[in-house]
């Protein structure tokens, strides 16, 4: 068993299953990231972790305990809520020792766990104020101060960044980053946003309609998506998605892709479990933008970088990158070019494709093929 375990994991509200037969392992020092859009079940399975929501079928363990009837605050978590559930009429110093004083915690010991925790989270100076009188990151800073305080088994973040702006997020991404290396604790963290789940986490559990769709580490997710949903999903800009067909040549299996005039073009896809019995059959080609780009941009350790002449037909520079867009198997399709590129819309231009990156899926089941 895991440090934690969620076993065969289902909930439903009367006849409504929202969240499928679930199965997670997470060893101890993990940090797991529950990603998926609205409704995907993510939520609902963090507050059954903290013991908020009660399970409708199947086990969770915490150090091997079964906790299904265990109170939550008998748990020994911690969760940093997206609201932060700050007392306003608290000071900093309030609003973190509370719960020690609940606990009956000597005030000798928990003034020493206030200043630990006020160093490591750089609050020091805000003891003295009141929640008002913080910014959001302030205020998120001492959430996570509180919930420190507990030195718990495992820390439960439910969309802690989401009330943030863009700036401050990926600042608080970062010092949660480096308190997880620092701490190396238990983290569950639940999120929307598929940047934070590939830029915090050791492990991702991608969910999506009440089912897991992926579990896995950030890489694993990205390269090598198990279906559809998890590539268009993951990645921003997303994997592109467009129909192909894979075609039987004299140099082996490759996909034939139309272009907008009508035309087509051919690039290899030699990959083990791909023989010629797949002949003519229709697929959906996924190829993340960093495998199209202009030939002088391609990555130079491939062994697998093919070139295609095709129109341009919008160009959308971002800094350091320019995202430059055609038209392939009647989608649109972006491909992540070098800033000073040459490429022009209304002109034919030549993309370099890294075939090493490029994967294939089933267009009726969305499963992964290749």
């Amino acid at each position: 068993m895991g440090f934690l375990d969620i076993d065969k994991v289902t909930k439903s509200y009367g006849s409504v299953q929202v969240l499928q037969e679930t199965n997670i392992s997470v060893e101890e020092g993990e940090f797991l990231v529950l990603v998926g859009p609205s409704g995907c079940g993510k939520s609902t399975l963090l507050n059954m972790i903290a013991g908020l929501d009660g399970v409708t079928s199947g086990d969770i363990f915490i150090r091997e305990d079964r906790v299904n009837d265990v109170r939550p605050s008998e748990r020994n978590i911690a969760m940093v809520f997206q609201s932060y559930a700050l007392y306003p009429n608290m000071t900093v110093k309030g609003n973190i020792s509370f719960g020690m004083e609940m606990h009956g915690v000597p005030k000798s010991e928990r003034d020493s766990k206030i200043a630990e925790v006020a160093d490591l989270l750089q609050i020091s100076p805000l003891l003295d104020r009141k929640p008002g009188q913080l910014s959001g990151g302030q205020r998120q800073r001492v959430a996570m101060g509180r919930a420190l305080t507990r030195d718990p088994d495992v820390f439960l973040f439910d969309e802690p960044l989401s009330n943030l702006d863009a700036k401050l997020r990926v600042d608080m991404r970062t010092e949660i980053k480096k308190l997880h290396q620092k701490l190396g604790t238990t983290i569950i963290y639940v999120t929307h946003d598929q940047i934070e789940a590939l830029t915090l986490s050791t492990r991702i559990a991608v969910m999506y309609g009440g089912y897991l769709q992926q579990l896995g580490t950030p890489q694993e997710v990205y390269d090598n998506p198990a279906n559809m949903f998890v590539a268009g999903f993951m990645g921003s800009p997303s994997m592109n998605l467009f129909p192909a067909i894979f075609k039987k040549h004299p140099s082996g299996m490759v996909v034939e892709i139309s272009k907008k005039d009508g035309s087509f073009i051919q690039l290899p896809f030699d990959r083990p479990g791909v023989s010629d019995t797949l002949d003519g059959r229709d697929i959906i080609l996924g190829i993340r933008p960093e495998a199209i780009t202009d030939p002088e941009g391609a990555d130079p350790t491939s062994q697998s970088i093919y070139k295609a002449e095709t129109l341009v037909e919008i160009i959308e520079p971002a800094g350091s990158d320019t995202f430059v867009m055609t038209h392939l198997g009647g989608k649109d399709v972006v491909g992540r070019f070098r800033a000073h590129t040459a490429a022009k819309p209304g002109e034919m231009f030549t993309f370099a494709f890294n075939m090493n990156k490029a994967v294939a899926f089933d267009p009726t089941t969305e499963e992964r093929l290749a």
